[in-house]
């Protein structure tokens, strides 16, 4: 589900890609919220709260958002460089090496407010979360060719009800009874990424209220897990391989 193949990805694919890495976003975006109270990857909520704030005298939480969103926008370019960048060299594991690179920063910043916890220093740690909440979501993006938006709950709701507009018309046309089945498959995916972030939202907010920080570092070892995970598959492939 972590590699990048030359065949058509199957929406069963996709839907573990949805299950891992949608779930995790989830996860990260309640504990953000129940830590700094802002969610680093609502960006449609931030860009909405922004044009609040400039009627507002608090410059504080002006700053905090425009540059939340501008975190989020550079994350997920350097996604898109790092993924361009690996494909061109004909590195098959790069999905893998970067949500590794995501897991082990995530895992440090937890680990930094566990021990050096102040509300001086949250608004940068929610900036770092919101550029990683980025990363994460380019990459899924990319190595799902769209299917699979693992933060942006919006977006996958709209093609949720553009698939389930496409079956009920299939159904209903013999002219395009054919593409049922197809259409069926694409909204299984969608909600199958609205479930997933949903459910780590609500896991997230109670693992936060119940373990603190060491909830989010465990998110980020778990990261590191699936990421090692789909490295070593590749590898044990490639060495079945003849030659």
């Amino acid at each position: 589900m972590l590699i990048k193949k030359k065949k058509i990805r199957t929406h069963t694919e996709d839907r573990y890609l949805a299950l891992a890495l949608a779930t995790t976003a989830g996860v990260l975006n309640a504990m953000a919220f129940g830590a700094f109270g802002f969610f680093p990857s609502h960006m449609s909520g931030n860009a909405s709260q922004f044009s609040t704030e400039v009627s507002s005298s608090d410059l504080h939480d002006l700053q905090l958002l425009a540059v939340l969103i501008v975190a989020f926008i550079i994350g997920s370019m350097t996604s898109r460089l790092v993924v361009a960048a690996g494909l061109k060299r004909n590195i098959r594991t790069i999905f893998c090496l970067i949500l590794l690179v995501e897991g082990a920063a995530l895992t440090l910043t937890s680990t930094f407010e566990k021990m050096f916890y102040s509300k001086d220093n949250n608004g940068e740690i929610l900036v770092m979360l919101g550029f990683l909440m980025g990363i994460h979501n380019s990459t899924s993006t990319q190595l799902s060719n769209g299917r699979i938006r693992s933060t942006h709950v919006t977006g996958t709701l709209t093609d949720a009800g553009i698939a389930l507009g496409s079956f009920l018309h299939a159904s209903f046309s013999r002219s395009e009874a054919a593409d049922k089945f197809t259409h069926r498959k694409v909204l299984y995916t969608h909600l199958t990424t609205i479930f997933s972030f949903l459910t780590g939202c609500i896991a997230g907010f109670l693992l936060y209220k119940t373990f603190a920080f060491n909830a989010m570092i465990g998110l980020g070892l778990i990261l590191v897990v699936i990421a090692l995970w789909g490295v070593m598959a590749t590898l044990r492939t490639a060495g079945r391989r003849p030659g």
